[in-house]
């Protein structure tokens, strides 16, 4: 992946070989350096201090001439860097093969953390240019020697100045103190200077509240931070990489009014449409709509948020996400139909067994019939489980959207939209129905007293956009609602589906409640509502669940702490690997996924207004004082408060296997939050007075989420409880949201009859034609693959579903591997440790649940075990894993 040693310096493998070609520049360096120290008085002012008096003056030269006799000691220090394999081809490659040889290929400065006592001033940095010394594979490692005072004190920081001509991701960089040794971990792209010449600041692995930052390394925090918030940019228009810059923007990137005006898609964010902020490009706006941007070329993230070499070679890379769009028209093009249903079900599973065949000459593309013929988990434990209602209702609670199902707490049913304009709003599913369905068990107040009533409701959701939606091409849609009801041993039971079509200029309201019925015609009728009440679920799931509530609320987080906590702020530290590549796949996602055309538009119900439909969600129901655990199955009626139960909560339905991994996941995250909190903040005074904490959730609030600023929810930071139930909130969301409702994606809807994305046709029996009653009596399977997406949109979806599910090689999961922060402090690292275990535990757990036959929704015959919430993965489509960060 990574270029081998140069030829030409082959022969140079050690420090020894190159330092005898070329002098050391340190000689010279230091006599400037000394310099520096001539007027003590200067430089404090110079560096906005306030004046020094005579007396002050006097100490400090006295200081300067005792500190020209203290004992100078040559300390060491080692980078290890790495270029990635694009740049090792770069034609800039012999230039900087004679930098190295020079040994200049890295002006590295040291910064002390402390104020010398004889100058009552900072220490003057000392610094020197690093050589390469050795090569490997993969890294590259570069010395330096500096000559450093020996009372220079903690090195509290290093700047780095990249003199190749190539950019290179530093590591880290270890020092070699009489001490012990000191590391800096940076892990970061800097850029040559000849494209940058600022020095990049990379601070010490010790963290610090703005507060108890050493003297001189305040001036440095501040810099950067106002680097990160492009404060310090001097060009106008469109970000490059280099800059680092951090800032918000609505999404208006999504359309391409220029490319085709059927692409103009209205903004995604403001008083029309609310919505999270997105991180800004700075392009150019459209010629055709001043309100969208330009769609040219790769989109901006910050360099340091782009995917690393290792996951953007990967086949779940930005290549292929960025490839989907070609790729799809060569898998049209081997499709006998396209835009027809599929034939039969065999056709369907011929796709695992067969494949597609893709031209050689298709370059990324011979790996589709790779994925496609993989089948997914679901298939190959029971082929016919995705047609049964127990399997329909058991992934409600342990599929790939357990975050839907609520509980039922009033009947009748009833609608809340405004009657004159969507009909009646009296729900048909009557309580004579349901007494039907569960043999007469219980009466209606008994089923609500004792919370045995469940739903899906998409009802008022989505009734408003049934019309339009019908108006666009091969799609249509109903507002529905599945009721299910709960059995002694917590396994739901379906019993009603509804489904509504509201009234238009022409028509009246039209609505049937559909059960599972008992002869043929009603049997049919019901798999027919199924799949489509199943299709709004999937919707639902993509474009909320998942799009919305992980990857798009993220975005502000991240955006906010880079812009506001410095990279030493122990809360930085804490939701930095939390932060990990979103902003890199979501610039994708708008790429690819969510664009005007994209995939989401082309092969689910919503079409064309599927980030409408999110916007909606967003500004009726997100809220962030819901996105934690607890809070979330408390609201939906799935747990309440229970002081004596597990986790403090009682559940609703004792076997839901999503909840009772999650919470053990939950409590985990936050007692590993809540021991880094109260060690850097044993006083919440200390939280009121942290003005970079404050700036950063004042930014998420009123500029990220601005939307929403006016809520009354939105948590305050004054107290450590307040702290912690807000980043223990984020990291939820980050990991364990973000693992449930993805990483199951090709295992439940890699087979597109369990999960269908979309409904082509209306039921049967909506004003039927004598044409469509006759082919629904004489063919009922035919009706049913052609309510099915079709064969272009399946194949896509599938395609698309492997590669999101998909462990990249270099994933980070939770309790994996420690921050090097976390690991230079004994009390963190502890609690990391203590984190570990419990993680480790709940490995254990769902191992023993996963086999107990009693708890039917994750264990039985041909059952797909959940282990979505299961920590550690292998690379590829595992269905388990959790990852630190929304990284696919």
């Amino acid at each position: 992946m990574f270029c081998k040693e140069s030829p030409s310096l082959q022969t140079l493998s050690t420090a020894q070989s190159l330092s005898s070609l070329f002098p050391k520049p340190s000689a010279l360096i230091n006599p400037i350096l000394t310099g520096r120290r001539d007027n003590p008085c200067r430089r404090q002012n110079f560096r906005g201090r306030c004046k020094i008096t005579a007396s002050q003056s006097n100490i400090a030269q006295k200081g300067k001439l005792l500190k020209e006799k203290v004992k100078r000691i040559k300390v060491k220090g080692f980078i290890t860097a790495e270029e990635g394999l694009l740049e090792s081809l770069s034609w800039s490659r012999p230039l900087d093969v004679i930098t190295d040889i020079r040994g200049r290929s890295l002006l590295v400065e040291l910064i002390s953390a402390e104020t010398d006592t004889r100058t009552v001033m900072e220490e003057d940095p000392v610094e020197d240019y690093a050589q390469r010394v050795w090569f490997e594979s993969r890294n590259e490692k570069y010395e330096c020697v500096f000559d450093m005072p020996e009372d220079f004190g903690t090195v509290g920081a290093i700047r780095v100045q990249n003199q190749h001509h190539r950019e290179m991701f530093i590591r880290e960089m270890k020092l070699e103190l009489p001490s012990g040794s000191v590391t800096f971990t940076c892990n970061s792209w800097v850029t040559p200077k000849s494209i940058d010449p600022t020095k990049r600041i990379f601070f010490s692995n010790k963290s610090y509240l703005p507060s108890a930052t050493p003297e001189p390394l305040k001036k440095l925090r501040k810099e950067e931070l106002e680097t990160l918030q492009g404060n310090n940019r001097e060009r106008v228009g469109e970000f490059a990489k280099h800059e680092r810059v951090y800032d918000y923007d609505v999404y208006n990137d999504v359309g391409d009014p220029e490319k085709d005006e059927r692409l103009a898609r209205p903004v995604m964010g403001g008083l029309s449409y609310p919505y999270p902020r997105r991180c800004k490009t700075g392009r150019k706006p459209c010629e055709k709509d001043a309100s969208s941007e330009k769609r040219e070329g790769e989109f901006y993230v910050p360099r340091d948020e782009e995917f690393s070499t290792t996951k953007g070679t990967a086949f779940t890379g930005k290549a292929i996400l960025a490839a989907l769009p070609s790729v799809f028209p060569q898998i049209e093009a081997a499709l006998l139909d396209p835009n027809l249903p599929f034939p039969h079900f065999k056709s369907i599973e011929d796709l695992y067994q067969v494949g597609i065949d893709i031209p050689k000459d298709a370059g990324l593309l011979p790996m589709i019939p790779k994925l496609i013929k993989v089948p997914p988990i679901l298939l190959n434990k029971d082929r016919f489980s995705w047609i049964r209602d127990d399997e329909f209702a058991r992934q409600t609670l342990a599929g790939l959207n357990p975050y839907c199902i609520q509980l039922v707490t009033e009947w009748p049913l009833k609608s809340k939209l405004d009657p004159a304009v969507y009909g009646d709003p009296k729900s048909l599913i009557t309580w004579d129905i349901v007494e039907k369905e569960i043999r007469g068990v219980m009466s209606v107040d008994e089923g609500l007293k004792n919370k045995r009533l469940f739903m899906l409701d998409y009802h008022d959701l989505l009734l408003p956009s049934v019309n339009k939606v019908r108006e666009l091409d091969d799609t249509t849609l109903y507002a529905s609602r599945t009721l299910f009801f709960l059995s002694d041993d917590s396994t739901l039971r379906p019993v009603a589906i509804e489904l509504t079509r509201p009234p238009d200029v022409n028509r009246p309201q039209w609505s049937q409640v559909f059960t599972p019925g008992y002869d043929a015609t009603s049997c049919w009728l019901w798999n027919l509502a199924k799949t489509h009440a199943v299709a709004h679920d999937a919707g639902y799931h993509q474009l909320i669940s998942h799009w919305l509530r992980t990857h798009c609320c993220m975005e502000p987080y991240i955006i906010a702490a880079n812009r506001q906590l410095s990279a030493m702020h122990p809360i930085y530290r804490l939701l930095h690997p939390h932060f990990r590549y979103t902003l890199e796949i979501n610039a994708r996602a708008r790429q690819s996924l969510v664009n005007a055309g994209g995939i989401i538009e082309t092969c689910f119900w919503p079409g064309k207004y599927s980030l409408e439909l999110s916007s909606d969600v967003y500004a009726k129901l997100w809220r962030f004082d819901r996105e934690g655990l607890p809070a979330d199955l408390i609201s939906r009626g799935l747990a309440v408060e229970d002081e004596t139960a597990e986790h403090g909560l009682r559940l609703t339905i004792p076997d839901y296997p999503f909840a009772n991994d999650g919470l053990i996941l939950w409590d985990a995250l936050k007692e590993w939050i809540t021991e880094c909190v109260k060690h850097y903040y044993p006083d919440a005074a200390l939280i009121m007075c942290d003005e970079e904490l404050q700036a950063w959730w004042s930014e998420v609030r009123n500029i990220g989420h601005g939307d929403k600023k006016d809520e009354p929810w939105w948590p305050v930071l004054r107290t450590q409880d307040d702290l912690i139930g807000v980043v223990t909130t984020i990291a939820w969301v980050a990991s364990g949201h973000h693992a449930a409702v993805n990483f199951g994606q090709y295992g439940y809807g890699g087979y597109f009859p369990n999960r269908p994305t979309t409904t082509r046709i209306r039921m049967p029996v909506e004003e039927p034609t004598e044409e469509e009653l006759k082919e629904f009596y004489e063919e009922p399977e035919k009706v049913l693959l052609k309510t099915f997406p079709s064969q272009k949109q399946a194949t896509q979806v599938m395609v698309t579903l492997d590669l999101l599910s998909t462990h990249s090689p270099d994933e980070e999961y939770l309790g994996e591997e420690p921050e090097a922060s976390w690991v230079d402090d004994p009390v963190i690292f502890a609690a990391y440790e203590r984190f570990k275990g419990r993680l480790k535990h709940l490995e254990e757990v769902i191992d023993e649940r996963n086999v107990n036959v009693s708890l039917k929704n994750r264990a039985g015959a041909g059952v797909v075990k959940y282990e979505l919430l299961k920590p550690i993965s292998q690379p590829g489509v595992t269905g388990m894993g959790v990852p630190y960060s929304v990284s696919i």
